[in-house]
């Protein structure tokens, strides 16, 4: 029992040394802990920054530079404006704006009456006229014949001529009966020659030509078939399919050759004409690959194309009143160059668009590098 007793001062000192040399080294070890914490924190920001710097040369090297992009591209296609080739009146309106139509499907009726008949009149022009040429035909057999029956007055005037001219040398026959012979032979010469003229014009109106292929039939064929396309020209269709925009078709108007009536968007044909800095041009060819995103879809929705072609010139140099550089307060402005992107068609039939809308668009242009 004594011994616990006299063991317990001895323990309780130790452990007093112990707790003063470890208050004794608190403050060297917290300065050498903090020492290395900083250590530890300065070799992460280093190799953070270290990373950032790498992965933004890497990007750099392997991506951006390789890349130019523009949020200044636009969706366009090439439109159909519909006018009447025609002028009439309208008699019928079948479509609405946002309606989508098909190749050759009616758009507007045009009232047909004057249209029919023209083509009655000229019809009828048409095969008077071709009556009138196989006439010519059977005109000119006639002056054949007529110039046969000619040469056969001709020579029975002649040999009765020659016949009274052996009787007048014997004193057989008077002068009065050799005048009257010789006056036949002159008529008869005369018909002769006068028929084979006759025959020359009728022949030179048919010559080189049947009765179908006439120049006269050709004539009034020619505007009989212009009466029939004019009369087709009365109901205009769809030249290809697409969503109808900016239609103006008015039951009862009036319309002359040429007047807008409405456009047709073919909204399964688009491309995408970016406007490229000068700056950025360097090594944008055709034919290189190119991904794009519309606000429409957002960047979840990617489209691909492909580079159909440069500009010809900047949108400054073909406005209507283009600016004018050679001035003393002249100001450079960097110039954009418009660079038309073709669009795959299976991805506009998944994501329509519509002409007009914005596009970010990134060519990748290493191929050229």
């Amino acid at each position: 029992m004594n011994g616990p007793d006299i063991l317990a001062p001895a323990g309780s000192a130790r452990a007093a040394e112990s707790a003063a040399e470890t208050a004794a080294e608190k403050p060297a070890e917290r300065a050498e802990r903090l020492k290395r914490v900083r250590k530890r924190a300065f070799a992460a920001l280093g190799g953070t920054v270290a990373f950032v710097a790498l992965t933004s040369l890497g990007w750099w090297y392997f991506v951006s530079r390789n890349t130019v992009t523009t949020d200044d591209a636009y969706v366009d296609a090439l439109v159909a404006s519909i006018s009447p080739q025609v002028s009439g009146t309208i008699a019928d309106v079948r479509v609405r704006d946002t309606q989508f139509v098909h190749r050759g499907d009616v758009l507007v009726s045009l009232d047909p009456a004057d249209a029919q008949l023209a083509v009655a009149q000229t019809r009828a022009a048409y095969e008077q006229a071709l009556r009138r040429v196989t006439g010519y035909f059977a005109t000119a057999d006639a002056g054949d014949a007529d110039v046969s029956a000619r040469a056969a007055d001709l020579k029975r005037a002649e040999l009765d001529y020659t016949r009274r001219a052996h009787l007048r040398q014997q004193n057989a026959v008077s002068d009065e009966q050799m005048s009257t012979a010789r006056n036949a032979l002159d008529d008869a010469r005369a018909g002769l020659a006068a028929a084979q003229h006759q025959v020359t014009a009728q022949r030179a109106m048919i010559k080189g030509t049947e009765a179908g292929n006439n120049p006269e039939v050709l004539a009034a064929k020619a505007a009989y078939d212009k009466a029939v396309l004019d009369l087709s020209r009365t109901t205009i269709r769809a030249p290809l399919d697409g969503v109808v925009s900016q239609s103006t078709a008015q039951l009862g108007e009036h319309l002359n050759v040429g007047d807008p009536l409405m456009m047709v968007v073919p909204i399964d044909d688009m491309h995408v004409n970016a406007n490229l800095k000068e700056s950025q041009l360097k090594y944008v060819r055709r034919g290189q690959p190119a991904t794009l995103t519309s606000d429409l879809y957002g960047s979840g929705v990617v489209f691909h194309g492909r580079v159909e072609g440069l500009g010809g010139g900047t949108g400054a140099a073909f406005a209507v009143i283009p600016a004018q550089n050679a001035t003393g307060n002249w100001i450079k402005v960097v110039q954009r160059l418009p660079v038309r992107i073709a669009l795959d068609p299976k991805e506009l039939a998944q994501h329509p668009l519509r002409v007009g809308l914005s596009m970010d668009a990134a060519i990748d242009v290493s191929s050229a590098r």
